[in-house]
């Protein structure tokens, strides 16, 4: 009929959300709304706390632990297309080491649109548990976010970026403690902190220095999943300066 509106068919869209460091309430209230109203739901099921899996209703469940790229972004595709809410759960925020680039590139490429659901960093869980603040009036204004070179890096620049005076966390070399540490540049008596599993229940804290941080790590049997953040913030003393909110 003349005049006759085609009707309207939503853009497939695939919403990447962060699931938060471990603890399943550690999630935004926009993320948990998706999870609720999710069809399919794809999950690093290595990383995400099985728990917060469990809370959503999706009737499709996809483990994407040692899934080729192709293959989960053929998944979510075929899912997108079809008209389905499809959630991509990443650990922590997807922005932090998510390789979630080359997911979105794939994604665009084939028509399907990209939303991003920010989620609370393990980083952000590891100040938390150790009650500091990553920057600190008097102490360092800077923060520095890295990796260590291994099997998907080629070279770093810790040694560099140590010797800023920056507070630095080091992501992804729990296996590495004592590599990293040794290319270190700043003091070896430099607080240090590794946080195990920020935010689980199993979550375990260990304090140091550059010196010994590495042989108090393997000492306690932590060979995974945890942070190293170094910097006078992990025990500022009476170093810093009284901010100037309550001046």
């Amino acid at each position: 009929m003349r005049g006759d509106k085609m009707p309207h068919v939503p853009e497939p869209v695939v919403y990447f959300v962060g699931a938060g460091p471990g603890d399943p309430e550690l999630i935004t209230v926009k993320g948990k709304n998706l999870l609720k109203r999710a069809d399919v739901l794809v999950f690093a099921g290595s990383l995400v706390n099985p728990e917060l899996v469990g809370q959503s209703d999706a009737p499709i469940k996809l483990d994407s632990w040692g899934m080729q790229l192709e293959d989960i972004v053929t998944e979510m595709e075929r899912h997108a297309k079809s008209g389905k809410t499809v959630v991509r759960l990443h650990s922590g925020d997807p922005s932090l080491f998510g390789a979630i680039v080359e997911q979105i590139a794939e994604l665009k490429n084939r028509g399907i649109a990209v939303k991003i659901v920010p989620g609370v960093s393990s980083l952000f869980a590891a100040s938390a548990a150790l009650q500091i603040e990553l920057v600190l009036n008097g102490i360092t204004d800077a923060l520095v976010i890295t990796r260590p070179a291994g099997k998907t890096l080629a070279e770093d620049h810790i040694p560099e970026l140590s010797g800023l005076g920056a507070t630095m966390a080091v992501f992804l070399g729990t296996d590495r403690f004592e590599e990293v540490t040794k290319k270190l540049t700043c003091p070896p008596d430099t607080p240090a902190a590794i946080v195990y599993h920020a935010s689980w229940d199993d979550e375990k804290l260990i304090r140091g220095t550059v010196a010994n941080i590495a042989e108090k790590a393997r000492e306690a049997g932590i060979e995974k999943t945890a942070l190293l953040i170094i910097g006078k913030v992990i025990d500022p003393r009476n170093q810093y300066r009284r901010s100037h909110l309550y001046s």
